[in-house]
């Protein structure tokens, strides 16, 4: 109909006068000029794909023609491996050592020396799921639980195990990325000082481009600075590190590795706490009745929030955005903790019983992010 109503106006001043020609011809030179912006935009969009995905395949050791160019042609929806397990799942589950989620010491001291190595190794994430992570200190996903009190100074030394460059970013600190946080070559190290002058819960990370895939493969932790004159008093303190995995595999039949566009798409497999999916249901976190129990938690992604919230009870306070210095928010029932942010929740549970602590988007639940406080000596189960 647009286009039936132009041709009639340009009939009728053809008709009344040569001005018409002008104007077509006018409309005319417009029209190309335009063709020929959204060539060139389409040209660069392009190349700016192809960059990227350059970028993934010197991420993944590879730079491959053919693997390129699957991958340029993988069209959406991408098969998902959700919640695809080992045959015996829950015989798995229940000999999988749970990853620790106590809060480690303060070290004595005005300085603290960090020194991680990193490992390309495999790792479960789920019952019988294996996946090829870039790891910190040889230790899995995620990294070691790095502790210190406002004012000391930490010395990081970096050695790098891995096929190809990495680096560490603590958002702990106050200095110059692109002399702290630079890429080191595989078997060379590199050290560098921050004093942790901001008390609260932080994320570190792989900042080697493409961030996405380093943080997608494992390379991220937290760092906790407490501050200088202390914390209300709790009787637990539990560190739990929110992710999610993009799998090109199912992990069963051989371990799985990183789903590109899969991350691109937020099409998560696994969403964990600590690099497990429910490895805290199988093996519950514990608290005796009356007692406060802190989390720490930090959302690694390297796309999703982590809105944290215990099922059975209200936050007595919680500090938000990693926010020590001032007051805590007070009964409270849950809270978004951001992709690379961090938040401290205190719960002080006096009844028996299992009380699961979710990320309450409950699609994150469904695919691993859940565990239990186990307060007491409960019988029976959970119903979350």
């Amino acid at each position: 109909m647009t286009t039936y109503q132009a041709s009639d106006r340009y009939a009728a001043r053809k008709t009344h006068g040569g001005g018409g020609g002008v104007g077509y011809m006018i409309l005319a030179v417009f029209l190309g000029l335009a063709v020929a912006i959204l060539a060139i935009v389409s040209v660069v969009l392009v190349k700016e794909a192809d960059d990227a995905r350059d970028e993934a395949a010197i991420a993944a050791g590879t730079t491959d023609q053919s693997a390129h160019q699957a991958e340029s042609n993988v069209s959406l929806p991408l098969q998902s491996f959700a919640g695809t397990t080992g045959e015996n799942a829950e015989e798995l589950a229940l000999a999988h050592e749970a990853t620790s989620a106590v809060l480690p010491p303060v070290p004595a001291g005005e300085l603290v020396k960090v020194h991680m190595t990193l490992k390309d190794m495999v790792v479960e994430i789920a019952p019988g799921v294996r996946y090829n992570t870039w790891a910190f200190d040889g230790h899995g996903a995620p990294g070691p639980v790095v502790h210190v009190r406002e004012g000391q100074m930490v010395e990081m030394t970096l050695t790098n195990g891995g096929a190809i460059p990495h680096s560490i970013d603590f958002h702990a600190a106050r200095i110059a990325p692109n002399i702290a946080f630079k890429d080191v070559a595989p078997g060379e190290s590199f050290t560098f000082r921050f004093r942790a002058n901001d008390p609260g819960v932080y994320m570190y990370h792989c900042g080697t481009k493409p961030v996405l895939a380093h943080i997608a493969n494992g390379m991220y932790g937290a760092i906790i600075v407490q501050p200088k004159e202390g914390m209300p008093a709790a009787d637990n303190e539990y560190v739990l590190v929110g992710s999610e995995w993009y799998l090109n595999g199912d992990g069963v039949s051989e371990p799985a590795s990183l789903d590109m566009n899969k991350a691109r798409t937020r099409l998560a497999d696994w969403v964990t706490f600590n690099g497990y999916a429910n490895q805290y249901v199988t093996h519950p976190l514990t608290a005796d009745p009356g007692e406060t129990t802190r989390f720490w938690v930090v959302a690694a992604g390297p796309t999703n929030n982590v809105n944290f919230h215990v099922v059975g009870t209200i936050f007595d306070r919680a500090w938000v955005n990693s926010d020590l210095k001032s007051p805590p928010q007070r009964g409270v029932q849950t809270v978004v903790v951001p992709a690379g942010g961090g938040a401290v929740f205190d719960v002080k549970v006096d009844d028996v019983g299992l009380y699961p602590f979710v990320s309450h988007a409950f699609a994150d639940v469904d695919l691993g992010q859940v565990g239990l406080l186990k307060v007491g000596n409960p019988k029976g189960g959970s119903t979350h």
